[in-house]
């Protein structure tokens, strides 16, 4: 037997890429087609789920074809995917009834706000681990069978499927051979207890969501069926499925209580896995399901940073820094020590821990001699702060994660920056390990898939298979380090509504 090459299908918010691994989780070839994104009304987003279909099967041709590999050696697809983005189609034809609604958008913000007024989240919160918002999928569904004329009707009679978009994807690959998901996208819907692993009929009840429409619920490494033979030639097994943040947490190896990852983006992602203890938290962070794999479940804790990266393109764009990221932290390390100045970026409101939609930002500890080089410095310093807040969170609702030497490892835009990465180790105080091929959402999805498919005989086997990753220390003072967090501190609140 040749080779053992996993493909990985990552359908994203804004592209679909497609990338071909070997066992030992180095990209072979890579290709990408972009997504638009239209916007109706005030805060709503869509997709066309038959273009995020059809760009499937083109980028699975591409990446395929560029590779030059043998077909045969080709064993398998893992999919990992936007997370909450959720479409519904008629099950007999194939076709959506409706755009697919993205997990950004806001439309269902009153009917969330009137079923927390009504005393619900406690009890959602302890079914799913999530919040009442718009950004989960289950009030999506309810509004399009109750805005799409004779969709209630069509789904009470079996007629209609939903699903979030690997489960789309999977239905229209396999040629509609499977309708199934897996628990850590099931997990992200409001609609599934994360303890008993199963759709909840409270939940559904409260969403007025039918079970008919709903997807098997499989593990992240299992077998969710075969793409068509029209897509490559020959049949290829789908043997791994999660969503994308879960994706990227086994693509840092984040597979045992402790060990954390953060995605520095437009905002940043952090999850830390708790094993198979299911956390409470006390800080609105949600608990999700990180991975299930053999029938076991484990956990994690998820926070976001609604600014990190955006505050970076914020200071080219609202305070005219030219020459993009570069230029700014080129600035940003120009700047005074200890100069004292904290940019609190809550452009869009604050999240975990805080949860402040209304809070705006502002610029603190101005003096005579601060200047733009200060402003840079400190913002970039906010997003190292923001995952200071994330941490200590994460610290107090999961003490045991945290009872051995706790790492954060990291990916994204800004992880490129090694100053900045040594910059995140010095303000959180926690060893750092910059990865070194960032795709690691993707690189998930593919290790999933080679667990599901036997090229690994197990999870910490299949964990091992990826890129070394650069390890920083911290190297600030304690004192200094403290001091700066205290200033933070002092600062937040003030912006707050």
């Amino acid at each position: 037997m040749g080779r053992a090459l996993i493909l990985a299908l990552d359908q994203g918010t804004t592209s679909t890429r497609a990338i071909l691994f070997d066992s030992e989780g180095a990209a072979l070839a890579e290709a990408g087609r972009p997504l638009r994104q239209s916007y109706p009304h005030d805060g709503w987003v869509e997709h066309d789920a038959d273009e995020i279909a059809a760009a499937c099967v083109g980028v699975i041709r591409e990446a395929v074809e560029k590779s030059g590999a043998d077909l045969d050696e080709v064993v398998a697809l893992g999919i990992t995917n936007q997370r909450e983005t959720l479409v519904v189609w008629d099950k007999a034809t194939g076709r959506p009834i409706h755009p697919a609604i993205v997990w950004q958008d806001r439309r269902t913000a009153e009917a969330c706000e009137a079923l927390r007024k009504d005393g619900k989240e406690a009890e959602v919160t302890a079914a799913t681990g999530l919040l009442l918002d718009p950004y989960f999928s289950a009030t999506k569904i309810a509004w399009l069978l109750d805005n799409v004329r004779g969709a209630r009707a069509r789904a009470e009679a079996g007629e209609l499927l939903a699903g979030t978009m690997d489960s789309w994807v999977i239905w229209k690959l396999t040629g509609g051979a499977r309708h199934v998901t897996d628990a850590t996208n099931a997990s992200r819907t409001l609609l599934f207890d994360i303890q008993t692993q199963d759709w909840s009929q409270p939940m559904l009840d409260l969403f007025g969501v039918p079970r008919s429409l709903l997807p098997q619920v499989l593990d992240c490494a299992a077998d969710f069926g075969e793409v068509g033979a029209q897509v490559l030639g020959r049949p290829l097994p789908i043997r791994g499925v999660a969503g994308d943040q879960q994706a990227a947490l086994m693509g840092q190896g984040c597979i045992r209580p402790g060990e954390m990852k953060a995605t520095y983006g437009t905002g940043c992602f952090m999850l830390i896995n708790t094993g198979t203890t299911r956390p409470v938290s006390a800080s609105r962070l949600l608990t999700t399901v990180a991975a299930r794999v053999n029938g076991q479940t484990t956990y994690a804790l998820e926070g976001s940073i609604f600014v990190a990266g955006a505050a970076i393109q914020w200071l080219g764009e609202g305070l005219g820094i030219t020459g993009g990221p570069r230029s700014a932290e080129a600035l940003a390390r120009s700047a005074k020590a200890d100069h004292g100045v904290v940019v609190v970026p809550a452009f869009t409101g604050l999240g975990a821990p805080w949860w402040d939609a209304k809070a705006r930002g502002a610029i603190f500890g101005l003096t005579r001699d601060a200047g733009l080089p200060e402003i840079a410095a400190a913002t970039y310093d906010a997003c190292a702060l923001q995952s200071r807040d994330l941490i200590e969170a994460m610290r107090a609702d999961a003490p045991d994660a945290f009872l051995g030497e706790a790492q954060l490892r990291i990916d994204g835009g800004m992880s490129k920056s090694a100053w900045f990465s040594q910059r995140l180790a010095d303000l959180t105080g926690l060893p750092v390990a910059r990865a070194s091929y960032q795709e690691t959402t993707a690189l998930g999805a593919a290790l999933f898939a080679g667990l599901g498919a036997g090229v690994y005989d197990s999870l910490e086997a299949a964990a091992k298979a990826r890129p070394a990753a650069e390890d920083l220390k911290p190297a600030m003072a304690v004192h200094v380090r403290e001091a700066a967090y205290a200033r933070w501190l002092d600062c937040v609140p003030r912006v707050r509504s």
